[in-house]
């Protein structure tokens, strides 16, 4: 058994007990180009196929005689395209004595690719090697393109569902590794020049943000107002080390691709010595995917970044809240963690003629429309409270300002009067969470309080009355605190009353602690107002 594998030419086995057999057909093989590797019986056949795939050095084709003597060339045969890492091996059967049509389909029944009565001309040998080699590597590269078209769908798909452009990067970034076996990097470049990029490594990789951003500038100077897709190789000496393995300096493969031209650039960047004749198709497709993709990501990340302005100018910050004598006021506002989410949270707190009134709401939906709105609904309620702070009565004149407006809007809204002089609360809720009533004696409840959402122009309730003892505290919150999908609201409203419990006296101590505890990698934006009487 030869278990030294070479790599000229055409590489074709011949299996045969008989030495001048093996002899023969060996020499008409060698003589037309082809490497040789003969073996003698079934057994040797298997163990020298299994040395060879170990090394990834199949041959190209095995010529096996039918009457071998430890097994028949059928079931060599068989076994051989039974198992997946040898059964795309092409098997010629030959045979001088069983050359009936019965023994041809008996090979054919067993997965052969060809038979060859012997002797037979050195021409017909050839031409029956060249044939089973031809299909089986078309048979081979029409396979490899059906993965690769897998394999590129499916990361089309990926792409598409991202949800920001920094998933979209990652997204892009393992499929391009996987459709090319190599490491990858995906830059996304805006039309400010502000890049995010995603790597097929390890996030642990991605520490120091000075390489990304100067291989984001050089791309940006590489693309130019180009449209369209085009590739280009960068130098090691320019392109910045271990961008694709750690410590190493190596020359980059970029393709780049733009949607619209000069707008927005998609850059694929993998090693430029890795083979890429057929990686090279696919990874344009998906880097075109991925500039398509990330055109309405953009538009949307400059629409978040107006309504996040929206909300922060029109909110009032905490140091600029208003003198609201007889009560202590703490305000928390966080927006969600997740950039695809835009709210319509709110929180107002005013002065009136009957004592302080307090409000949280949240517009329904996520969308620069919501964040407008919730602006709206803000400025209305400042403005009614001027001539009436009773709370049903306010949350009666912003549902039909929202109906009349916003007919397709709903809102939810907490609305509540307190009096400092006698502790005196009135508390009207439009589908809003109620508040919590943490006692300075100890305990939590919520406030049993409810009515319609806002916009839906139904009739309202009659406010809840309590009395704030000295030290009481009463937390409003929007549901961004607390909602966590797959679990039942009621759940965490409990968790929320239960953790209020706990909590440290103290306006600020109870909102940062309910922070701490709920507010990691939330949804939506998260509104809290805790207040006391003085």
């Amino acid at each position: 058994m030869n278990a030294h594998v070479k790599h000229s030419g055409t590489t074709v086995m011949v299996v045969d007990d008989v030495p001048t057999n093996r002899y023969a057909m060996g020499a008409v093989l060698r003589r037309a180009g082809h490497d040789v590797v003969p073996v003698a019986s079934a057994g040797e056949a298997l163990s020298e196929l299994d040395i060879r795939l170990r090394a990834g050095a199949l041959p190209d084709v095995a010529l096996v005689d039918i009457g071998l003597p430890d097994m028949s060339g059928f079931e060599l045969c068989r076994r051989v395209k039974s198992r997946p890492s040898t059964a795309a091996l092409p098997v010629v059967h030959f045979s001088a004595t069983a050359v009936d049509a019965k023994d041809r389909c008996r090979g054919l029944d067993v997965g052969a690719d060809g038979y060859l009565t012997v002797p037979a001309e050195p021409r017909e040998i050839q031409a029956i090697v060249q044939a089973a080699v031809r299909r089986a590597r078309r048979r081979t590269a029409a396979e490899a393109l059906a993965h690769r078209l897998t394999l590129l769908a499916e990361a089309i798909v990926t792409v598409q569902t991202a949800r920001c452009l920094s998933e979209l990067a990652d997204a892009a970034a393992a499929g391009a590794a996987r459709l090319t076996g190599t490491p990858a990097v995906v830059f996304v470049i805006g039309p400010d020049g502000e890049a995010h990029h995603g790597t097929s490594r390890s996030r642990l990789a991605l520490s120091d943000a000075a390489p990304h951003q100067a291989a984001a500038r050089l791309i940006t100077r590489i693309a130019g107002r180009r449209g369209g897709v085009h590739g280009t190789v960068v130098p090691a000496v320019l392109w910045p080390t271990g961008h694709f393995r750690p410590g190493v300096q190596e020359d980059a493969h970029l393709l780049l691709a733009s949607a619209q031209e000069g707008r927005a650039w998609v850059c694929i960047a993998t090693p430029a010595d890795a083979p890429r004749r057929h990686a090279a198709p696919p990874v344009a497709r998906l880097a075109q995917a991925t500039a398509l993709a990330a055109e309405p990501l953009l538009m949307y990340q400059a629409e978040r970044e107006v309504a996040l302005t929206l909300q922060h100018s029109f909110l009032p910050q905490p140091h600029r809240l208003p003198e609201l004598p007889g009560v202590d006021l703490v305000v928390r506002y966080v927006p969600a963690s997740r950039q695809a989410e835009i709210g319509g949270d709110f929180y107002a707190a005013l002065r009136t003629r009957d004592g302080v009134l307090t409000a949280v709401g949240d517009v329904v939906g996520h969308s620069l429309d919501a964040a407008t709105v919730m602006v709206e609904i803000r400025h209305a309620l400042r403005a009614y409270s001027v001539e009436q702070s009773d709370p049903r009565a306010l949350a009666e004149r912003l549902d039909r300002m929202l109906t009349h407006y916003h007919p397709e809007v709903t809102a939810t809204v907490c609305l509540v009067l307190a009096d400092p002089g006698s502790g005196q609360v009135r508390i009207a809720n439009a589908g809003h969470i109620p508040p919590v009533l943490v006692r300075d004696a100890g305990g939590a409840e919520y406030v049993p309080v409810d009515g319609p959402l806002l916009g839906l122009a139904l009739d309202r309730p009659e406010p809840t009355e309590l009395v704030l003892e000295p030290g009481d505290r009463l937390l409003m919150v929007t549901d961004g605190l607390i909602e966590t999908r797959g679990v039942d609201l009621a759940t965490s409203m409990e968790q929320l009353r239960a953790a209020a419990v706990g909590a440290p006296g103290g306006l600020d101590a109870l909102c940062d602690t309910l922070l701490a505890c709920f507010g990691h990698d939330r949804e939506d934006d998260i509104a809290m107002l805790a207040l006391r009487l003085g």
